[in-house]
């Protein structure tokens, strides 16, 4: 059977292209629109997984990528790479974000309160099927409570070092461009700790969580609780060249605090993101409160879940054996024949003498 390489043209190519966007149909301001308003949760995924806070342009990736995430990312990140660093915005504390969702699992009565927002946590999982008939679904009207809770929340970790309960996290009092960039440096190991939040911040969503559930099930070091889940709104503090300090914005941000007894105190892992994703930064915080001592080549390890939840570099490197490879595969098979006729002149039997 003959093996022979085929040759395509850009005509080929071009032509795969146009089939791809004519099953798209005709992208609109409308239809970025509508997306961005359907799908805040998918919108917040792609702009964290991307790094590059812009809803309006996460709607338009999704739109333009039929809704392939990792099409999305890559477009967002690419055009990030475009775009000039006009400055370095003021740290975020936890007691400065504007609270939406705030929970622990690890003590009922922590300081501020629980604050539930908005979440599916405790509903039923049933499929609105009305709605292929034609009916609506309209979600009961929200009931305003009586005393809203507090807009400023403090933070359980601050209140758990006050009682002695965890050692506080050293601050790093690195600011501005003098700030570890993961991209614009390399990832070198053992990692810096900017390079490793940023990692996870960034983090393929899918890839943390499976990562994540490992260490949960006994494949790490540590058994996680949850001793904080936020989900917020930061304001983006900048200085102006003139030295006014205003808010340039606000951007949704999601974080988490998991903890383990660790002899007389608790050790702290920690997680943040941009958009809302529980489900992300409470892996990434498992991953990070496991690294501490993890085996070489487990999935705890720092520089196996860092570079293998890198979702960009990782789909990248899957999806490129779909380019040819004929050469390599062709080269394979003549080493194949080779080996099966020498295989077979050695066990071929002599002919007998006369």
């Amino acid at each position: 059977m003959a093996y022979v390489a085929t040759r395509g043209g850009e005509r080929a190519i071009g032509q795969s292209q146009r089939l791809f966007r004519a099953e798209m149909g005709t992208i609109t301001p409308q239809r970025v629109a509508e997306i961005r308003a359907a799908m805040p949760y998918l919108i917040d995924r792609v702009m964290g997984e991307a790094s590059l806070y812009d809803e309006d342009l996460a709607a338009l990736a999704l739109a333009q990528t039929g809704g392939e995430l990792y099409e999305a990312v890559l477009l967002l990140r690419a055009w990030r790479t475009t775009q000039p660093r006009l400055t370095v915005a003021e740290p975020v504390t936890q007691e400065g974000l504007f609270t939406h969702r705030r929970i622990s699992a690890a003590f009922k009565d922590i300081p501020g309160g629980q604050v539930l927002g908005p979440t599916l946590d405790y509903s039923h999982r049933i499929l609105a099927t009305d709605v292929l008939s034609g009916q609506d679904h309209i979600p009961d009207p929200v009931q305003p409570a009586s005393r809203p809770s507090p807009a400023r929340q403090p933070s359980v970790a601050a209140w758990q070092a006050e009682n002695g309960l965890l050692s506080a996290p050293t601050l790093d009092a690195t600011q501005g461009n003098d700030i570890p960039d993961v991209t614009r440096e390399p990832l070198l190991f053992p990692a810096k700790r900017a390079h490793t939040l940023q990692s996870l911040a960034r983090a393929e969503t899918g890839g943390v969580l499976a990562l994540g559930y490992a260490a949960q099930r006994g494949y790490g070091q540590a058994h996680p609780t949850v001793n904080e889940l936020r989900l917020a709104e930061a304001d983006v503090i900048v200085q102006h060249p003139r030295g006014t300090r205003f808010s340039a914005g606000r951007v949704k941000v999601s974080q988490a605090e998991v903890v383990s007894k660790k002899g007389a105190q608790l050790e702290l892992g920690f997680a943040a993101t941009m958009g809302w994703n529980e489900v992300k930064v409470i892996a990434a915080a498992t991953l990070d409160l496991n690294s501490k001592g993890a085996p070489k080549g487990s999935a705890t390890e720092e520089e196996f879940f860092l570079y293998h939840t890198e979702g960009v570099e990782s789909s990248g490197f899957c999806i490129h054996f779909k380019l040819p490879h004929y050469v390599t595969f062709q080269s394979s098979l003549d080493a194949m024949r080779d080996a099966k006729a020498t295989r077979a002149a050695s066990t071929k039997q002599p002919e007998p003498a006369e």
